[in-house]
This record gives structure tokens, sequence and C-alpha cells, in this order.
């Protein structure tokens, strides 16, 4: 796949790392040498001076021979215009842009990203999809990875295994056995930095981060399990009341009228602006860093901190504050990619990083096959995949124990006519079955092709 991609940050850097590393002719673009620089040296890449929305840069990057073209530079106006001018001049099959601005994303403008008019397939909204992730982390605290799949049915979600967890040691066989109406399976575990998919005598041990695939009424009772009966955030203190803490504040009043929510914000005029538009939500001017403020905030009666300031140094050290002055958890972004190793030694309990989550919503629009949703792990280490099965895919029409399934790969859940199904040896998949899998980043192109429309389809 040729693939354009405008803006070498993090975002777009991470891109190109993903798609370079699958063997995908890649090309990048950006105003910044530097950046262009670094992303040459570093990845197997083509990369351009000069501005993404030029025609000029385009076509040398070689966007009239392109499939897709992913803008993600950091203004909105520049990523829409990157789009026409692909659509426009070089015929650019699939044409993604990063949109941040709300104001484009209003149910006014729902009909602006049209072929008529602005000709964007994908949007992606960088603080919608980081604060939702956020919310449903605040509504399952003992989770430290919560994905939803098959119009929201299936959950997976990463559970740290504490030296409390009362299923250690336990081989996985007997969770089946001890649990037989429980509708969860163990897809993935994190063991010493190494990601692997376990069988059926494998042992979960302390210190584990382990993937579970879980139908949605039952993740209360899987983290339960697990030894995570947390309750429910009710009491938040945000530090940071940009785009993504003030939505989630926004959120936080509508969906949950018990909640009680406060915004630690340095910018006073800031500060003053959210105050106006949120109704139920305490706003304090100050720095999460002040021990006196976060006390002004009852930090110590707080369920939760949540810091999301565009600082990441700022995020982790007001969470330890915070933790240290009697808030029971926190909850952090980091966007530094070489941070979220050290998060726990730090005193993080659980983090949000925003180019996964970006990433992660990319990625499904560039997997071939029907590929509904991909969402990467541990920095693209495994990928949890929904797909689609055709009536031509090799898992199709045979029980599940006789399918050859490579070791790195997991079936979770298959989801049929709003049913989960949590599937065993005696199952087999049918034509229209939507499958949540697991897959090592080694196995990810198989399952391309496991559910790739084949030439007998037609």
């Amino acid at each position: 796949m040729k693939v354009v991609i405008c803006g070498a940050g993090q975002v777009g850097y991470g891109i190109a790392e993903k798609l370079a590393a699958e063997q995908n002719d890649v090309s990048v673009i950006d105003t910044s040498p530097q950046l262009i620089n670094a992303i040459r040296d570093t990845l197997d890449v083509r990369g351009f001076v000069g501005h993404g929305a030029h025609p000029n840069m385009l076509e040398q990057a070689g966007a009239d021979q392109a499939d897709m073209i992913i803008a993600v530079t950091l203004y909105d106006e520049v990523n829409m215009v990157a789009c026409q001018v692909a659509h426009s001049m070089f015929n650019v099959p699939t044409k993604v842009a990063r949109v941040r601005a709300q104001s484009y994303l209003s149910s006014k403008t729902q009909n602006l990203f049209t072929r008529e008019h602005l000709p964007i397939d994908v949007i992606i909204s960088p603080e919608l999809e980081v604060g939702e992730m956020i919310l449903r982390r605040l509504a399952l605290p003992g989770a430290m990875e919560t994905v939803r799949f098959a119009d929201d049915e299936v959950v997976v979600v990463g559970i740290d295994c504490n030296a409390d967890c009362p299923v250690l040691e336990t081989p996985l066989r007997q969770l089946t056995e001890l649990f037989p109406d429980l509708s969860a399976i163990v897809v993935g575990i994190q063991r010493n930095g190494e990601i692997f998919v376990p069988r059926s005598n494998d042992e979960m041990h302390e210190g584990d981060l382990v993937y579970v695939c879980a139908k949605r009424g039952q993740v209360k009772r899987t983290l339960g399990i697990f030894g995570h009966e947390e309750p429910e955030a009710k009491r938040v203190i945000i530090a940071g009341g940009g785009n993504i803490g003030s939505y989630v504040a926004r959120q936080l009043e509508e969906r949950h009228s018990k909640s009680k929510v406060k915004i630690i914000e340095l910018s006073r005029d800031r500060a003053v602006k959210i105050a106006d538009d949120l109704k139920r939500t305490v706003v304090l001017h100050g720095s999460a860093l002040d021990q006196v403020m976060l006390q002004e905030a009852d930090v110590q009666d707080a369920d939760t901190i949540v810091a999301l300031t565009n600082e990441d140094e700022v995020n982790i050290l007001s969470c330890v504050m915070a933790k240290k002055l009697g808030c029971e958890r926190n909850l952090t972004l980091l966007n530094n990619s070489s941070y979220p190793a050290f998060a726990r030694a730090l005193g993080i309990d659980t983090f949000v990083n925003p180019r996964q989550v970006t990433v992660s919503k990319i990625l499904q629009h560039v997997r071939r096959g029907r590929i509904r949703q991909v969402h990467a792990l541990q920095n693209g280490a495994a990928e949890i995949i929904e797909a689609e099965a055709l009536e031509t895919s090799p898992l199709v029409g045979k029980p599940l124990k006789e399918v050859e399934l490579s070791g790195g790969i997991r079936i979770g859940a298959i989801y049929r006519r709003g049913e989960v199904i949590k599937p065993t040896g005696e199952d087999s998949i049918q034509a229209n079955d939507r499958v949540v899998i697991f897959a090592t980043a080694e196995n990810v192109r198989l399952v391309e092709q496991m559910f790739r429309v084949s030439l007998e389809f037609f």
C-alpha cells in the first residue's frame, strides 16, 4: 500500500513507524526539516520538507499513485485542504484527516465532510477519542485498559495481577471449570515487557498485565474475579481544563448526575471560560502542582485525579502529589512514548497515550480485509481486531478446534445477530459474524488474510 502522511509529529511518526514496519510504501511531508531528518534517520520512509497541502509537495511525495493520504498536521485547515487537493488533483481513494476544533464536528456541520463539499472519508478527533477512553477508565477503575467492540457488546480489558489477585498461579483451563457461566476469555498476557497469547496450561503471575475479552454485562464480575472491585469514580478532580479536560467534565455532568467534579486550570482566562460553559463543575484557578491548591480541591476526599495538561511531567507529579495527599487513584495522559514503561514505578495507576489512541483509530482504515475496528496495545506489540467474516473466509464453517491458527492469535468473542458467543472448540464461525481477535504484531497480516475479500466472493 502506498501512503502519504502529512505531518511528522508524534502521531504522524507513530503511523509512519507502524506502516513502514509492515513493508508499506510510506512518504511523509512536514514543514520542519528537523522532524523530517529524524524520521528519515530512524524509519524506512521517504521524507519531504514542505507544506502538506501544496499540490507540488503532494506530487513529489507520490500522491498520484497513493492509495491513502493521512493528514495529521497541527492545523485542522491544512489537513482538510490536503485531503481536498489529494481528491481533486490526484484522485486518492482514501482520505483521513485529524480535526480537533469541535465547531467542525457539531451536528450542524455533519454534511460538511462529503464528496460534494470536503471529500474526507475518515475524520479523526483525538480529543473525543481520548476523552471517551478516559470516561471508560473512570467507569471501570480496576481496568488498566478498556476497549469496546461489536456495537459495545464486547469489552476487552487490561487487568493488573497484583499480589492479592485470587487467581494467581491458576491454569487458564481451571478458570473455565471454576466459572463455567463466565463469558470471558484471557486472550493475551504481558509479562516482563513481552506480550504473548496464553494456552490452556499457562498461569498468571504477580505483575502480569492480562487482557480479557468479556461480554459487556460481565466485565465488573470479571474484574472482581481478578481482585479488582473498585467502585466507579464519583468524586473526580481534573488537572487541566483544555479540550480533553472540559469534554470529560461535561460528559460526567451529563451522564452521571451524582458525580462531583472539580477542575484545576492554570490559565485564568481559560478557567473563566470553562466555568461559564459547565454547569455543576467547580473550576479552580491555579496550578495542579500546588499542594495548597490540591487541598483546596479536597484531594484527600477524591476517588480519582485525572491529569490532562499538555505537560507529561506536570501530569505525573500532580498525580503523585495527589496520591500522597490521600487521593485513592490517579489517571494521566502520557504523550512521551518512553514514559509508559516506567508509569507504575513513577506512582501512576493507569494512563492514556493519545498517540496510541489516534494511531489505533487510523489503523482500522489501513488494514486490509473486512476490518471494522483496531486497537493497538503496548506501542504496537499486539492488536485487538474486530473483523467481519465472509463466506470465503477459511474460518467459516469449521469447528474452531479444526482451524489451524498461529500461536500468536486468539479468538476472544463471536458477535452474531446481536448475541455475543464465547467461542469454544465446538463452535464454528458463520458468514457475516463479527469476530474479536487478539493478535501479536507479527500475526496481524495473517488476520488480514483470513478476512480479506477473495475473487470467489464475486
